[in-house]
């Protein structure tokens, strides 16, 4: 089981994306409502809420301009955060098919990871 730290994120440039909120701290509004929402069940049930943080972090990687699912993406400005949340992904799809595979230690990576970059694009999304 290999534990990453997220200090190894470094703050990345601002994306441009029209999708993002035209009103600052809104969108990090939402996503702090939405984690403090999956913090309990993610402290009783990791397994189970993993999918749905997977589903915050994806929104938010989307919304900050990154490309999850480019896999050129992964060489450009922030490899060290897709790489997270690629490493979380896998083991979130490996429990939706039902595998017996992904240990409690697994999952605890793939929550930690994914906290990492949580963390990472809400000091990105900071106002100035």
């Amino acid at each position: 089981m290999l534990l990453r730290s997220h200090a190894c994120l470094k703050a990345a440039r601002p994306a441009h994306n029209a999708r993002m909120s035209t009103e600052p701290g809104l969108d990090r509004h939402e996503w702090e409502s939405d984690f403090q929402a999956l913090e309990p069940e993610l402290q009783d049930s990791p397994r189970e809420a993993l999918p749905e943080l997977l589903g915050l972090v994806e929104r938010m990687l989307d919304e900050r301009g990154y490309s999850p699912d480019d896999p050129v993406a992964g060489d450009g400005d922030e490899p060290e955060v897709l790489a997270e949340y690629r490493a979380a992904r896998e083991s979130s799809l490996a429990i939706e098919r039902g595998g017996e595979e992904v240990g409690p230690g697994d999952v605890a990576a793939a929550v930690i990871g994914l906290r990492a970059v949580y963390e990472h694009l809400l000091a990105e999304r900071q106002a100035p």
